[in-house]
């Protein structure tokens, strides 16, 4: 019976606790200290759903307007007398026809920090990358264009469409994050959900590729243009291939959950929004040396799922 005793006295004994549970200094005769500290990275994928107003940026653009056989088309020159005079418009007034929706792929990569004694905080530098996703109009604008000086006093507006375009967007967003974990005690649980939300700010860089085409017969008439590409055999403006950059600042928000499959791995799963004041556009000369903006999406937001895994070190 003497073994019985030892027995359930270290029954009546509390469970043992990590070394970062205890107070004081240093709890370990070798002079380990765990203070909770961790180093994080974190590799993830998912889909991503772009969304946006798009604005038009032409600005002043422009051209006297005439008639002739059920047509409407920019004129200059002497040659235009014997066409019906419509009055003087300005493409720049004209409203975008499509907004800016985009299903693509995003992937990322994070490291970082779970801070020491209070590990549900963790804080992280993040880098997400957006793949090329596209938009395309036809017409690209389109709207009532308001018409002065015509020779006819009754017509003072016509309903024009402009252009067509391919294109495509590729976005890079770097951000440091704050996250916290919802969990109760000092170790993250194993084997239970961990709810988790977080925000950041950070940097966006964003890569557009613009080819546009005078699809309605109007934008060749514009002599202002003709530097943004060549006249073909019959009179047609080929615009050049054009590529802008716009940089910004970025916020994001995101929520999701964590499962513990061991003390240092972790599968993630969350929602990821990511906002972008402005994308633009803009043609370019054939050396791309000049430039003119002409349209943007406006106030960007991209809605993520993302599915990763986590390590703690």
């Amino acid at each position: 019976m003497l073994f019985v005793l030892p027995m359930l006295l270290c029954l009546g004994l509390p469970t043992a606790r990590a070394n970062w549970e205890y107070g004081g200094d240093n709890v370990t005769t070798s002079g380990y200290q765990d203070d909770g500290r961790r180093f994080i990275i974190l590799v993830r994928g998912g889909i991503s759903y772009g969304m946006a107003k798009m604005k038009n940026d032409v600005g002043t653009l422009g051209a006297e307007y005439y008639y002739d056989n059920g047509a409407i088309f920019p004129c200059a020159g002497t040659g235009c007398s014997s066409y019906q005079y419509l009055g003087t418009g300005n493409i720049g007034t004209l409203p975008m026809n499509k907004d800016y929706r985009a299903v693509s792929f995003i992937g990322g990569l994070a490291i970082g920090w779970v801070l020491p004694w209070t590990p549900q905080w963790r804080f992280q530098i993040d880098w997400d990358y957006i793949s090329e996703n596209d938009y395309n109009a036809s017409p690209l604008f389109s709207g009532e264009m308001k018409l002065t000086g015509g020779d006819d006093p009754n017509i003072t507006g016509i309903k024009l469409e402009s252009g067509s375009i391919q294109s495509t967007v590729t976005t890079n967003v770097l951000t440091t994050m704050a996250i916290y974990d919802f969990y109760d005690g000092w170790a993250k649980p194993l084997r239970k959900v961990i709810p988790y939300a977080g925000f950041g700010l950070g940097y966006a860089d964003t890569d557009t590729v613009l080819n546009l085409s005078d699809s309605y017969g109007d934008l060749s008439g514009y002599w202002d243009l003709q530097k943004f590409g060549e006249l073909d055999e019959s009179g047609m403006l080929q615009f050049y291939t054009a590529k802008k950059s716009s940089s910004n600042l970025a916020g994001v928000v995101t929520f999701g959950f964590s499962y513990g499959v061991s003390e240092s791995f972790f599968l993630d799963a969350g929602f990821r929004f990511i906002y972008l004041p402005k994308i633009k556009w803009a043609l370019s000369n054939e050396s791309g040396t000049q430039s003119r903006d002409w349209f943007h999406a406006e106030n960007v937001l991209y809605s993520a799922f993302l599915f990763g895994f986590r390590w703690e070190f």
